[in-house]
């Protein structure tokens, strides 16, 4: 908080005691806060439209129903309610949705009305639902509107289809945003127009859809749709966020060019300059857009300070520094403290020094203006937010300092602040809440020896610790895995009679499971249930984790055979854990025996669980077992993933049962399941492999038809299974195409390129592979397996007539090794040029 912003606050108390004279310059001193200012985002979703339009009878009538809905328990059967079924319309409805606070209410009060007889909600209620659910950032609940909003078919006109893409962008749900503006285009519910669009290219941008955002851009030129600056603003945003510097400064320009560049366009240009270490850049657009009488608002200059500032740039961060003062914004502490911090790191002591007096000299003129003003107890409350504004800017030191002098232990610390708090005549009093503030920034700037020493001095004080206090500094201590200072904090809290929390409790338990510490935790989970509090699972899931990752399968089943003893039963994903490190350990079997008692126990596998198993079946050679597994998952209802069918795919292919293979890639369409690169490439190497080539290139095609884009992984596959069954031809041109799609090959690929071209006595292409090999640094070491074939081509190479020349000029410049002196014949094959 601001020391203007926290006289400010405080002036509400100062003027019910009549302390501050109306026409003080105190009321007007200050345009904005001296702390760095919090960020005050328009919302996205506001009410779009309100009680205006209702008649009295209409808001009569929908603050009835508010009137019962948060009375009561919400229930369907109401008679209240049904009473005033009669006079439900959609105004009221979207009133009523629009007045109530809770989302879940709102929510329950909407699906209840779409389920009263002949009533359909219209795009107004819809957008209404959708605006409280992105406000609270219920994510589930907003993707389920978006899905019933096109099930229902309604119609809806093109600037309310954009008002729920916003509402869908502006909590992240930008797929969601983007297929409902296809779905309603496809179906006919609504003709976008430019605002729409304009929202979806907003939300599109945010989540960096570079590809997306300039489809949108290209269907809106094909359908005539003029563009303006709503429309050029977010493709602006996403070039810079990409850092496509060129992309960005032409839709600047052309922005330019149109006038459509106001103060956010800047900041936004500006803003990415500055990312991009483009300092001299940034600082001359903002003079030319001075020039055109336009500038930065205080947020974008302190956003550019602190950028400059990182990047050691101080004579560009002082320019804007001083361009804040003249411009008549007020300056932050936190932000003098930034500049300060920026101006010693460069060595620039005695600047330093000049911006420290400026702080301190702005600081004293705003205590003076009201200081003969305030009572006692309005400067303690004053003290109090000063020390809370000072941590939340980052300044916690200087806060240490002051409350540190008013105890008396430095008299020196916090300089122009401990004139005014440390005055003789009238001393600030200390409580609980001066104390709080401070410990809790330093907790939160990593510095938990200094709070524990402060936390110290405060109950020598005589300040009351509370439970918060404790419970923070033993989460601190928790999370540094200091477990004895953690249970000598607890002894002392209870001796104070203050009863340990479930989060006191789980603090401790999460630092023994992070510590592998079973008995410990076990022990700690006992007294957990003396008083009725329940053990995290997540630190149960960790500490299963941890110990299967060093080998100790076997101590974490028995931790959890020890927590189901004391009455917590694990969750899948803990037992999942312990499964896979039962099967890491090399114990398959014991591995399965866990997985059959816990379904015996009534627990219910997830698909993850079930992976685990059939992976490891298949790794071990057991595929039928794993195929049984699948079996099982699908009559329990479960619908394996894509990741299931690889492992079983790539299971059948390393039996050598590859019809087997291609009989689950029917089953896995057959559940509408879609088939990955991964899949794909599994295959395609199982039907080389069992020499079935032309197999192989059918499913390459088909590959390509369903949309699957091949990755490097694929190609290689695709290229080292042609070289194995002699297509070298075919090899060569999608191992070009490969190249072209800028995916490097491996070592191996050529190798094996290198290794057809030989079979087939093609030695000019055998040259190509070895001069690229040498080229991209790809040529293995003597000593790899793979260099006798390298040996063998250089051989080849020598002795034809046609490529003797190229590979003893190799061999001369180091490029490639004599291979008659590693045959240690040094006379055979010498070069000469």
């Amino acid at each position: 908080m601001a020391l203007s912003r926290i006289i400010k606050s405080n002036q509400i108390l100062f003027k019910s005691t009549k302390l501050i004279p109306p026409n003080s310059s105190l009321l007007h001193s200050c345009k904005s806060p001296l702390f760095f200012p919090s960020n005050q985002r328009r919302p996205i979703c506001a009410k779009h439209r309100n009680d205006n339009f209702l008649s009295s009878d209409q808001i009569n009538i929908s603050n009835a129903f508010i009137s019962i809905l948060i009375k009561h328990p919400f229930s369907p059967n109401n008679p209240e309610l049904n009473n005033l079924v009669p006079l439900l319309t959609h105004k009221i409805v979207e009133s009523v949705l629009n007045n109530l606070k809770n989302w879940r209410l709102a929510q329950q009060f909407f699906t209840w009305v779409s389920s009263l007889p002949g009533y359909k909600h219209n795009i107004y209620t819809y957008n209404a639902m959708a605006s409280i659910l992105s406000r609270a950032r219920q994510n589930a609940q907003l993707k389920a509107l978006a899905l019933d909003v096109v099930d229902s078919n309604c119609s809806m006109n093109p600037g309310a289809l954009g008002f729920f893409i916003r509402c869908l962008g502006s909590v992240g749900l930008v797929d969601e945003a983007n297929n409902l503006f296809d779905q309603v285009k496809r179906i006919g519910l609504c003709v976008p127009n430019s605002y729409s669009y304009n929202c979806l290219l907003e939300a599109l941008s945010k989540s960096n859809l570079i590809d997306l955002v300039e489809t949108r851009l290209k269907e809106m030129r094909n359908l005539g749709l003029e563009f303006d600056k709503y429309t050029l603003t977010p493709v602006l945003q996403v070039y810079c966020i990409a850092g496509q510097f060129d992309k960005a400064l032409s839709v600047f320009n052309e922005m330019l060019e149109r006038g459509w560049v106001d103060e956010h366009v800047l900041s936004i240009l500006v803003v990415a300059l500055s990312k991009w270490g483009e300092v001299d850049k940034a600082i001359e657009l903002i003079d030319r857009m001075e020039e055109r009488g336009m500038r930065l608002n205080e947020k974008t200059f302190y956003v550019l300070i602190h950028g400059f500032v990182r990047q050691s740039r101080m004579d560009k961060a002082l320019c804007l520094f001083d361009k804040i003062r003249k411009l008549g914004f007020c300056r932050s502490v936190s932000l003098f403290d930034v500049m300060i911090g920026g101006l010693c790191k460069n060595n620039e002591r005695e600047k330093a020094l000049s911006l420290y007096s400026e702080e301190e000299e702005e600081m004293d003129r705003l205590l003076q203006q009201c200081w003969e003003y305030v009572g006692s107890q309005p400067k303690n409350l004053l003290f109090n937010s000063v020390l809370e504004g000072l941590v939340r800017n980052g300044s916690i030191d200087t806060a240490c300092n002051l409350i540190q002098s008013v105890m008396g232990n430095n008299r020196n610390g916090g300089s122009v602040l401990v004139k005014y708090f440390l005055n003789e005549k009238e001393v600030v009093t200390l409580n609980t809440n001066s104390f709080t503030s401070v410990i809790n920034g330093l907790l939160g700037a990593g510095k938990v020896d200094m709070a524990l020493s402060l936390f110290r001095e405060m109950v020598q004080f005589g300040c009351n610790p509370t439970l918060s206090h404790y419970n923070d500094l033993i989460d601190a201590l928790c999370k540094l895995n200091r477990l004895e200072e953690s249970y000598e904090l607890l002894r002392q809290m209870k001796e104070m009679g203050l009863e340990p929390t479930h989060f006191t409790h789980n603090c401790i338990f999460g630092c023994l499971c992070r510590l592998e510490d079973v008995e410990g935790a076990v022990e700690l989970v006992r007294k957990m249930r003396f008083y009725g509090h329940e053990p995290w699972i997540k630190y149960s899931t960790l500490l299963v984790k941890n110990l299967c990752k060093h080998e100790k399968a076997v101590e974490a089943c028995k931790f959890l055979t020890d927590m189901a003893q004391e009455g917590f039963l694990p969750d899948i994903i803990t037992y999942s854990a312990a499964i896979n490190g039962l099967i890491k350990i090399k114990s398959v079997d014991k591995g399965l025996e866990l997985f059959q008692e816990i379904c015996a126990r009534g627990y219910c596998p997830d698909v993850i669980s079930y992976n685990i198993l059939i992976k490891a079946l298949c790794k071990a050679k057991r595929v039928a077992e794993a195929e049984g597994l699948l079996n099982d998952m699908m009559l329990k209802g479960l619908v394996p993933s894509e990741v299931t069918y690889n492992y079983l795919i790539d299971g059948w292919c390393k039996n050598g049962e590859i019809d087997r293979a291609m009989l689950c890639l029917s089953k896995m369409f057959g559940k509408e399941r879609e088939a990955n690169v991964i899949t794909y490439a599994t295959l395609v190497d199982g039907l080389f492999k069992f020499g079935r080539p032309d197999d192989a290139l059918k499913l390459w095609d088909e590959m390509g038809r369903k949309g699957c884009i091949p990755n490097r992984i694929a190609y290689q596959t695709l290229v080292n299974g042609l070289c194995k069954c002699g297509r070298s031809s075919a090899a060569l041109v999608h191992f070009n195409e490969m190249k072209e799609k800028e995916m490097r090959p491996d070592s191996y690929i050529y190798i094996a390129l290198i290794s057809a071209f030989l079979s087939d006595t093609n030695l000019t292409c055998v040259l190509d592979m070895l001069k690229e090999m040498v080229d991209v640094g790809n040529l293995p070491d003597p000593l790899d397996k793979n260099f006798p074939i390298i040996r063998g081509a250089i051989c080849k190479l020598l002795e034809d007539a046609r490529t003797s020349f190229s590979i003893k000029h190799f061999i001369a410049e180091g490029k490639i090794p004599d291979v008659s002196l590693l045959e240690g014949a040094e006379g055979r094959h010498k070069p000469s040029i």
